[in-house]
């Protein structure tokens, strides 16, 4: 006789089914057509429910978890609004390649295309910015489709997927089975490389007089810093990495470069444009690190190592293709390296480089400056710390003075650059670690995107150090403005409508403090850190005009970059 196993509910089923895939957090929000799956949710103790104040900040703050633990993140929200007001999280994570399961509540199906309250058609909204999407049209389906999403969010190159949930389905009864494996059609990522092919990368490697390993997030997904590291210092390779791949290689060590790209360093920039081979590593070769394609490395012969075979030759066509998980790929290339290249001549011309163009930090002016800033938080922090960066100027100055030493220690959105990100994705990351401090870093403009998720950082007692870097203005942008639209600042400027940052956050129950003057942050960063019962205000009230450098116009290759104002300008 066949076995009967014990009905469910959709609402019960969704929740074994977490269970079975060990998940410890949802981030949340709840509505009419999720109120089932909240009402189980009441009696749920494996997991605990982060309740904010936004269905985006929910959305980034399971990319906050995900990128600083690898594991997924998971989001769950009502219909209509609630699921729409998660489209620029996926879509973020999407562009970063993020794994999020993202459960959306729908009204019924019987009611699916006729404009019923609080309906969205989420999955034709979300499709062009999901790994994959799914309607649950039958209870039976459940269990099955939500293995199915953890499987393809976590698995090959990672990204958000969505389950759409009607009303009915969450109601309805069934027999639970949970599928052990997983077995997807056209759903195969590869995971070796081709032997042949890291035979030829590693012969390539050999003959090399100018090398560079340019490192992208990839090598942080696929767990594979170890394993770069020992290929970099066994051969004695520079190694430089993109905004997504700070932190795969110590920013401490002699072998780093920095990042390269628009804001990268002007060494990095010079060594890919005069590099002969060049070794990409789960990065995608995107826009703001090649500049001008057709002028992109080159001299180099092109080795192009990715779990997704659909980046190779996308953007920048490579002579040596290797499709596969990178961490598996550097051991086995290293593995065949049983000679090494002699590159004293090349580290000589790098280090020539550097001397050429280092960085300016101290006009001697007395006046407050970001870069400032970032250089005494990652002194007193030495990288052992989470920092979590939003977009625009002070992204870039974090990503050249902070010195990354650890993987997951760096979160930023970076494809989509997306303002409003650090706060609640900080706060994500904050669940995730908890034997590290986290920082968020804002500029005045982010900050106020998502600044109701505040509240969530102290209903939780989370004690994360939020920074503000207030210029006073929509600081990368004025720069493009000063700089390519004939100065004409329009709508950037904040310094009249500006809340005062610090009454604000004390309203909202943190600790708070307001810096003006660079003898005052050593102390002020001090206090900040020994508090660890709530969270922490810090407003950085910087000088308004300065501008990254060095940067490489939009358009323009790596090689033409500018390294200072043409017309300087008084800092006030």
């Amino acid at each position: 006789m066949k076995e009967h196993k014990q009905k469910m509910s959709g609402a019960e089923i969704f929740f074994e089914c977490l269970h079975k895939e060990k998940v410890e957090y949802i981030f949340g929000y709840p509505g009419g057509s999720v109120l089932k799956l909240y009402e189980k949710l009441y009696d749920v103790d494996f997991l605990e429910h982060i309740l904010t104040r936004h269905e985006q900040g929910a959305t980034h703050a399971a990319e906050g978890y995900a990128k600083a633990t690898g594991k997924v993140g998971v989001v769950l929200v009502t219909s209509g609004p609630g699921a729409t007001n998660t489209v620029t999280g996926i879509a973020d994570a999407y562009m970063d390649s993020i794994p999020i399961v993202v459960f959306t509540g729908q009204v019924p199906t019987r009611l699916i295309g006729n404009d019923a309250f609080q309906e969205a058609d989420i999955m034709g909204i979300t499709r062009p910015i999901t790994k994959h999407n799914f309607l649950v049209r039958d209870v039976k389906e459940l269990a099955e489709t939500i293995r199915k999403a953890f499987f393809i969010a976590s698995t090959g190159r990672p990204g958000p997927v969505l389950v759409d949930l009607p009303k009915d389905v969450i109601n309805s009864m069934c027999e639970f089975e949970y599928p052990e494996k997983v077995d997807l059609r056209g759903y195969k990522p590869t995971f070796m490389g081709h032997q042949n092919q890291i035979k030829k990368a590693a012969e390539m490697l050999k003959k090399a007089k100018r090398p560079l390993l340019y490192v992208g997030g990839g090598v942080i997904m696929s767990g594979g810093t170890r394993e770069l590291a020992l290929l970099a210092k066994e051969n004695n390779l520079p190694v430089t990495m993109t905004l997504q791949g700070l932190g795969a290689f110590p920013g401490t060590d002699d072998l780093s470069l920095g990042m390269l790209g628009m804001h990268g360093t002007y060494w990095a920039n010079q060594a890919v444009n005069s590099c002969d081979l060049l070794i990409a590593l789960g990065a995608r070769f995107d826009d703001r690190v090649t500049g001008k394609v057709e002028s992109f490395s080159t001299k180099s012969y092109k080795i192009h190592v990715d779990v997704d075979p659909t980046a190779i030759d996308k953007n920048v066509l490579v002579d040596l293709p290797i499709v596969g998980d990178v961490k598996h790929v550097l051991a086995e290339l290293a593995s065949e390296m049983d000679e090494h290249p002699d590159l004293s001549e090349w580290w000589k011309q790098i280090e020539k480089w550097k001397k050429e163009c280092p960085f300016d930090l101290d006009p001697n002016d007395g006046m407050l400056r970001t870069q400032f800033v970032i250089e005494k938080i990652s002194e007193k922090t030495k990288g052992h710390a989470v920092v979590v960066s939003d977009v625009g100027q002070h992204q870039m100055w974090i990503a050249q003075h902070y010195k990354f030493v650890h993987p997951r220690s760096h979160l930023t959105s970076g494809g989509l650059g997306t303002m409003g990100f650090s706060v609640p994705a900080s706060i994500g990351a904050a669940f995730g670690v908890k034997d590290r401090p986290i920082i968020s870093i804002s500029g005045d403009g982010g900050f106020q995107m998502n600044i109701q998720e505040l509240i969530t950082a102290v209903a939780n007692k989370l004690p994360i150090k939020f920074i503000v870097i207030n210029n006073s203005f929509l600081g990368m942008v004025r720069q493009w403005q000063e700089l390519f639209h004939a100065e004409k600042y329009s709508f950037t400027d904040l310094s009249k409508s500006n809340p005062d940052f610090r009454k604000v956050a004390e309203a909202f129950g943190l600790a708070a403090f307001s810096v003006e003057h660079p003898k005052e942050v050593d102390s002020v960063l001090d206090e900040a850190f020994a508090i660890n019962d709530r969270p922490v205000f810090i407003e950085f009230k910087v000088v308004k005009e300065d501008m990254v450098f060095p940067m490489v116009p939009a358009g323009a290759s790596i090689g033409e970059m500018m390294t200072k104002r043409l017309n300087p300008k008084t800092m006030v």
